[in-house]
């Protein structure tokens, strides 16, 4: 008979058990728990405060945790470790490449800092450029690049030492939509062609879908950890959004007459529905001519799951949506 059993997953590479840490009073990550696997893509996903580049700070040796384990391919191990420091390769959400050395020499430079020298420095140098295809711009003073060849410089240089894990702070940030396609295009060639272990903090939902898995935090505290496809199928329905004047009076009213719980977000009434598309007629039927501006019908995404998990919009600096008074029983 064929074996039919589910394999054993491999245990993982990168285990976090009760990370905290505290600014005075306050508390930046809440006793943190999560695992990654090897080679997995892991995102850190929330807005501004919600702990991840603390988290991220904490894991890079930056800062010193207040309580909490790491555990590192089966061992317990400081944060402060070399033997766990040398396994990383880390991209600072702000740029750190030397815009007075070309890209061959900011690579052969992160080579030196992790001990790699002669022969085996140059060739780990050539094996990067060519896998981020910038082979024939390795001569060049990198401080004339765009921001898109130049985060994928640093990715090849957090690479170049051949790190079992990159730990990356808002990769993306700033860059456009084809420089952000691009990066993520080669994080995941170079994934596939080494290895490596990902885990990277961000609040943009299109990023988060690229990741095999997400952590989603709010306020420093773990609130889900799952694939991308299974935190959207969490939503139960459609999501309609009208926009009118008086968002929160129309979230009310929405409320009031239909039945139905409506949330303000950046300006706009959301309301998350089941068969959505019947909902609409119901809508326009139920207001007056001019009371909103236009409705729209669309599937849900992480950013309206992170919305319905912590009550806050996702972004940089989203403020939180104001709900929609209860209707009276």
């Amino acid at each position: 008979m064929p074996d039919t059993s589910v394999p054993t997953p491999p245990p993982p590479l990168l285990r976090i058990e009760g990370l905290t840490r505290r600014f005075g009073e306050r508390t930046a990550v809440d006793g943190l728990s999560l695992s990654v696997q090897p080679g997995e893509i892991l995102g850190l996903l929330g807005p501004n405060g919600a702990g991840k580049s603390t988290t991220f700070q904490l894991l890079a040796g930056l800062l010193a945790p207040d309580a909490g384990q790491v555990h590192f391919a089966g061992r317990v191990l400081s944060l402060s470790d070399p033997a766990l420091r040398r396994q990383m390769g880390i991209i600072f959400q702000r740029s750190s490449l030397d815009d007075l050395l070309t890209a061959r020499e900011n690579l052969l430079l992160g080579a030196r800092l992790y001990g790699l020298t002669g022969a085996d420095a140059k060739a780990r140098v050539e094996t990067m450029l060519s896998l981020i295809g910038l082979q024939d711009r390795g001569d060049e003073k990198v401080g004339t690049w765009s921001g898109g060849m130049r985060r994928r410089l640093e990715l090849a240089r957090a690479l170049v030492h051949q790190p079992r894990v990159v730990l990356m702070d808002e990769p993306t940030q700033g860059l456009d939509e084809a420089a952000f396609r691009t990066f993520w295009t080669h994080l995941k060639r170079l994934r596939d062609a080494q290895g490596v272990t990902v885990l990277l903090t961000t609040h943009r939902a299109d990023e988060a879908e690229g990741c095999d898995r997400l952590a989603v935090l709010d306020a420093g505290k773990l609130v889900a950890c799952d694939t991308p496809r299974a935190l959207a199928s969490r939503m139960g329905g459609d999501i309609l959004t009208l926009e009118g004047p008086e968002p929160e009076a129309l979230a009310a009213h929405v409320t009031e007459r239909l039945g139905l719980a409506a949330t303000v977000v950046e300006g706009r009434v959301q309301v998350e529905a089941s068969q959505g598309h019947a909902l609409v007629p119901r809508l326009v039927e139920a207001f007056p001519p001019g009371r909103f501006a236009s409705v729209s019908l669309r599937r849900p995404t992480l950013a309206d799951v992170f919305l319905q998990l912590t009550g806050k919009a996702l972004g940089a600096d989203a403020p939180s949506p104001t709900p929609a008074p209860r209707k009276r029983r």
